[in-house]
């Protein structure tokens, strides 16, 4: 597989072709902050968190770096003033619905983000699906899933699969960035999984 040489942040950065932007710039040490993005997941793009500038034949744009493919030559810049001002624009949206969630409080500070912006909607889920993909993707069991659209979107467990499935599991519950998988499985839990029986022991 060809090496494809670009610049991240004024550094020279050797990729392998199939790579994205943020592959190569952790490849190289460089940091680019994400939310919905995970090594054992396809690409998602979903928090939009992870975007930069790029540069190609003098022309300028943002992409999402996660999803956007290394090109020779190109050049990225992962911190500019209006990157900067994007993220913050995101995180303030995102705190509106998970204000206390600490990976959003840790950016939140980074980026010098509101989180009282914007009116509060506290679902305190933040649609990046770690939980649904990882449960379709690696587990293969689609216990979790996102219902209804729009503003309205949540997550939830499918009981009758997730009442065989999720109890001696819980692998996606880490990396949930605002503990709002957890509050749903335990409404889940509560209002669909069988609760245990106990046998009353006669006395002879």
């Amino acid at each position: 597989m060809s090496e494809i040489l670009l610049q991240i942040d004024g550094k020279q950065v050797e990729a392998r072709e199939g790579m994205t932007l943020l592959e190569a710039a952790r490849s190289a040490g460089i940091s680019i902050p994400t939310l919905c993005h995970h090594e054992k997941l396809e690409p998602f793009g979903g928090c939009r968190i992870c975007i930069v500038e790029v540069e190609v034949r003098g022309w300028t744009r943002r992409v999402v770096s996660c999803v956007y493919p290394v090109e020779k030559n190109l050049i990225v810049r992962t911190r500019s003033e209006k990157v900067d001002r994007i993220r913050k624009m995101i995180l303030e949206l995102l705190l509106a619905h998970a204000p206390d969630a600490f990976d959003l409080q840790d950016l939140a500070q980074e980026y010098g983000a509101d989180k009282n912006r914007f009116e509060k909607e506290a679902s305190f889920c933040i649609h990046c699906g770690l939980c649904v993909r990882y449960c379709a993707e690696v587990k293969k069991k689609n216990a979790v899933g996102f219902v209804d659209r729009g503003i309205r979107k949540e997550i939830s467990f499918i009981p009758e699969i997730a009442s065989k499935e999720c109890w001696n599991c819980k692998e996606c519950f880490p990396l949930c960035p605002t503990e709002a998988l957890q509050a749903a499985f335990v409404l889940t839990k509560a209002l669909s999984f069988p609760p245990l029986s106990f046998e009353p022991v006669s006395e002879e």
